[in-house]
């Protein structure tokens, strides 16, 4: 983790919205910030976006004195995918491209990581309506992707969803 160091993930989160707004770029939140956006509670690492991998050239130059990986390739044993990581006042943010690839731990094979920039709900963060990955979509990908905290996003989304079902 990162120490001490304070993070200011709302100012974070209006810097770099603002930034692909300007630039006119579509975008969803998706990964851990998505599920906090539902109403997880796990500690958040960072913040994730989505983009068209073509926009993320777009925003390279603004974002240059913060960029701290890529943009390149990036794969570890859970992710293959276009990434740029960026640390802004003590928070990182991920703005992956499309077309990201997961390794599934049930079937042990790397497969496109599903869903779209299309399947979004308009939620309120920080005090402005932004694209969250579609409920469904963030659970269909943490359940394959399978780290714990996705177990752990997972088990607290269905525990949200059955809440809703039932009131």
């Amino acid at each position: 983790m990162m120490g001490m160091t304070e993070r200011n993930t709302e100012a974070a989160f209006h810097w770099i919205t603002t930034i692909l707004e300007r630039h006119a770029i579509e975008y969803r939140i998706c990964g851990g910030f998505a599920a906090r956006a539902y109403g997880v509670t796990r500690e958040l690492a960072d913040i994730d976006f989505e983009i068209d991998k073509q926009d993320i050239s777009k925003i390279t130059q603004d974002v240059m004195p913060y960029i701290i990986f890529g943009p390149g390739r990036y794969q570890d044993e859970s992710w293959d995918l276009e990434l740029m990581t960026l640390q802004y006042e003590g928070q990182m943010i991920d703005i992956a491209g499309t077309g990201a690839k997961l390794f599934n731990q049930k079937t042990k094979q790397w497969e496109v990581c599903p869903g779209s920039l299309k399947a979004v709900e308009m939620k309120e963060v920080f005090g402005k309506l932004v694209p969250i990955e579609e409920i469904h979509s963030l659970i269909n990908y943490k359940t394959k992707v399978g780290r714990e905290v996705d177990v752990e996003d997972v088990k607290q989304l269905t525990a949200i969803i059955n809440s809703k079902t039932k009131s």
